[in-house]
């Protein structure tokens, strides 16, 4: 199958979105498919030899975050000409009401076209504005996948119809036998996020850490992401900061590494999550898992039953959850067990065959209205079904 999928964010900034995207490309590739994935990136950016750039992105407020897009005459061009070259059986468009290749995409494309939708966002008056705009591209879409039931709650209150839930989807055993770092072993607390945007929640962790390290003498906080690390410990006090380590950005070999040698981690996160990917992948490494009680971070826990769950932006309750289990070497054993077991079914043996049947669904949906379609046109032009010998008859 010839496989198109349209990255709305920028290669050159990576995210949850990104690298669901990347990985879904290179099972879809190991399974024998021919596969394009369309994104902004600057032209200084190593791109895998699947990807096509769409030109450079601009930051663009977005979800509580801010996203880097890519929109204009001249991104459209590059996604028409893509779309030419690529003749694909299927287009997957990743985000398609945001500002950016996605939208655009949706508009050009002609054929089967499948969206997915990672967005949980259920205050969005600018989706809700954008409606009218919106209508004419999503239309086209023949199939909506939701990462989360979040995701498909904002998608039908805002826009309508439905979607199919698939959770996003991770490579278990790459998390699961990567190798632990001494350094980085002991009574050790991770965090891996962006440093300065403040929904990612480590300013609450911050808050908590006096009553964690005054518990904990022996603690440590590993911090991954990139973002002004001197701003980060400002709140803490001087003799604390020293047992707070930044590692800055991480390869992924690292950051598998890096789950598989804490034994926390700790997602305080505030808001604006459809999924939680970086749950699933601790819990493939082996990490017990602390998160706020977002509801989709709740689903992603099972409900709490593979990780514990704090009240949101408390960190008077995140320190309380942390201090008891770095003392609590059982409940420690007990949630690795209990998560180890429940991410199998984020593995992307599962959730790659979902989304490939999801493709053929519409693939075979097209095929069959170009097939009636014919049918139609030699039943509008008086013809007959064709003889054994290839000749037709007027009816």
């Amino acid at each position: 199958m010839r496989i198109g999928i349209v990255c709305p964010y920028s290669w050159d900034v990576p995210g949850g979105v990104q690298f669901h995207i990347r990985d879904l490309a290179e099972h879809l590739i190991r399974r024998g498919h021919q596969v394009s994935m369309l994104a902004p990136a600057d032209d200084e950016t190593p791109l895998p030899p699947y990807a096509v750039s769409a030109g450079r992105a601009v930051p663009v407020p977005y979800n509580g975050s801010v996203a880097r897009l890519n929109f204009g005459f001249l991104s459209a061009a590059r996604v028409w000409r893509w779309l030419h070259d690529g003749a694909f059986d299927v287009i997957h468009i990743h985000e398609p009401t945001s500002p950016s290749l996605g939208l655009l995409a949706c508009w050009a494309a002609q054929g089967p076209i499948v969206a997915t939708f990672h967005t949980s966002n259920p205050r969005s008056r600018a989706m809700i504005a954008a409606y009218p705009i919106l209508q004419p591209a999503l239309e086209k879409i023949r199939a909506r996948i939701a990462v989360s039931e979040y995701a498909r709650r904002t998608l039908v209150e805002h826009l309508g119809g439905d979607a199919v839930v698939i959770p996003n989807g991770v490579d278990v055993d790459f998390f699961a036998d990567a190798d632990p770092k001494e350094e980085w072993q002991g009574d050790t607390i991770g965090f891996i996020g962006r440093i300065d945007e403040p929904r990612k929640g480590l300013p609450v962790l911050m808050r908590a850490l006096p009553k964690i390290f005054e518990a904990r003498p022996g603690a440590r906080l590993l911090v991954a992401g990139r973002g002004d690390e001197k701003e980060a410990v400002a709140t803490l006090p001087a003799p604390l900061r020293e047992r707070v380590e930044f590692l800055g950005m991480v390869s992924d070999e690292d950051k598998a590494r890096l789950l598989r040698s804490v034994e926390v981690y700790v997602a305080p996160n505030t808001g604006g999550e459809s999924f939680g990917i970086i749950l699933v992948e601790a819990m493939s490494a082996g990490a017990a898992v602390l998160a706020s009680d977002l509801d989709a971070f709740a689903q992603v826990l099972d409900g709490g039953a593979a990780g514990e769950l704090f009240a949101n932006e408390d960190a008077d309750a995140l320190a309380e959850a942390a201090v008891r289990l770095l003392g609590d070497a059982d409940r420690l054993a007990e949630l690795r067990e209990r998560g180890s077991r429940h991410v199998r079914r984020f593995d992307w043996s599962t959730v790659g065959a979902d989304i490939l049947a999801v493709y053929e669904t519409v693939t075979d949906g097209a095929a069959s209205v170009a097939a009636d379609d014919r049918l139609s046109l030699r039943a509008r032009l008086g013809l007959a079904k064709s003889s054994p010998s290839g000749s037709t008859s007027q009816r």
